[in-house]
């Protein structure tokens, strides 16, 4: 019966390879109907369920308006800070930034195939929605949102509150051109999303900026980043695994029951689970590695930033992030920081994203909820990890909840030039 699945297992893997191999082949044989030619690389085939954007007479940006724009990705693991990272990028008046959309891949495969095939499957699906969405192309994106957008109108964009870009005219025609876009206002004023108008509103801004927490491994956007009319530059944000797996317990309660047993009771259970965070230390390290090493598809487009250093010192850090990218920090950027970083009170709406913080007390707070047995456990299983990235483990009940003694070793990660 084992040998049976695997070969089942084989068969399904080997059938969506050529299925999306198929696809690709199809699409590129096909001549083009739109102006752009090969720069329309996803052209409308109705037969098919593809959509484009030259099927409306939107006309994706040409070689020399592609060059001049610059693309920026947000690359981490999940309860890493990227939602709080991400608005550093959000608040600025030339950036479009988009929360997450790889989010509609991810969930438009079904339950059980997202079980049992291997992260890597959706990869390419990843890739070439990052690259249309880079374009400017959001029709693109109606293959994978569910219910089915009807005449390019969606109200199930997965949090399309958290890109100011999304919730501001033309696109939101609900908020007046002297007022500011709010997250909790947004959600709930601005209904449904006309991706005309965004994929309009995009070509107008010179940067576009993706946060993604769906793509394993650094390694994994080598195509992209080689790729010359993006001009991708990449920050690569990481966190204490430690902290890292005290924020999964609290967003993800049901998933992480037996950690919040062994957290509140003392008692390891014997059905604890040290798969994820064995998989997510390995891959916070083997990306720090690889762009430690200094390979020439990341020359001048990779910059590690660990969340503690943004929490503890954000204005510094953000205008470090903001030289990267080749940008002036806005004002309004400046302001957001202040008014996010230092507020002690639960914020309104959706507690699970929330932005507002103060961002120098959370940044080690796990410290004073986990459990120093977990600890420990976290600490060997991601020994390797927390060198590589400058985090002392602790040997003692004492050491772990002194708050005055940080665990984060001071380290300058300067950009790959």
């Amino acid at each position: 019966m084992e040998c049976s699945w695997k070969t089942v297992l084989l068969l399904v893997c080997a059938s969506l390879g050529i299925q999306y191999t198929a696809i690709r082949s199809l699409r590129a044989s096909l001549p083009s109907p739109c102006p752009g030619g090969d720069l329309c690389p996803h052209r409308d085939l109705k037969e098919y369920g593809w959509r484009s954007l030259c099927d409306d007479g939107i006309q994706p940006p040409g070689t020399s308006h592609f060059h001049s724009r610059n693309h920026i990705i947000l690359f981490a693991t999940t309860r890493s800070g990227s939602s709080f990272t991400g608005q550093l990028f959000n608040q600025h008046p030339d950036i479009f930034y988009l929360f997450e959309p790889l989010y509609h891949a991810f969930t438009n495969s079904s339950t059980r195939l997202r079980k049992i095939l291997d992260r890597r499957a959706l990869l390419g699906a990843y890739r070439d929605l990052l690259h249309n969405l880079y374009n400017c192309d959001f029709y693109f994106l109606e293959n994978y949102i569910k219910p089915e957008p009807r005449d390019h109108v969606t109200g199930s964009f997965f949090r399309r509150s958290s890109s100011s870009a999304l919730c501001s005219p033309p696109v939101c025609k609900e908020l007046r051109d002297t007022e500011e876009p709010d997250e909790i206002w947004c959600s709930k004023k601005c209904r449904t999303l006309n991706l005309t108008l965004a994929a309009r509103a995009c070509q107008k801004r010179g940067f576009m900026a993706i946060k993604t927490v769906r793509i394993p491994e650094i390694k994994d956007l080598k195509i992209l980043s080689e790729d010359p009319r993006l001009n991708l530059k990449i920050v690569h944000l990481v966190r204490d695994p430690r902290g890292i797996l005290a924020s999964r317990m609290v967003a993800f309660m049901d998933q992480f029951r037996a950690w919040k047993i062994w957290n509140a009771t003392g008692r390891r259970p014997h059905y604890i689970d040290l798969s994820q965070i064995t998989r997510t230390c390995q891959d916070l390290s083997d990306s720090a590695e690889t762009g430690f090493q200094k390979p020439s598809w990341l020359r001048g487009k990779y910059l590690l930033v660990r969340y503690e250093d943004l929490a503890k010192n954000p204005e510094e850090k953000a205008k470090e992030i903001y030289k990267f990218i080749g940008l002036q920090m806005d004002e309004k950027v400046r302001t957001w920081i202040i008014h996010n970083t230092n507020r002690s009170a639960i914020p309104e709406g959706n507690y699970k994203f929330s932005t507002t913080r103060n961002s120098k007390a959370t940044a080690e707070s796990w410290r004073l909820s986990l459990a120093f047995d977990i600890v420990q456990t976290v600490q060997t299983v991601c020994n390797n990890t927390l060198y590589l990235l400058g985090y002392k483990p602790v040997n003692s009940v004492t050491d772990l909840r002194n708050m005055s003694n940080s665990l984060v070793e001071p380290r300058n990660f300067l950009p790959f030039l």
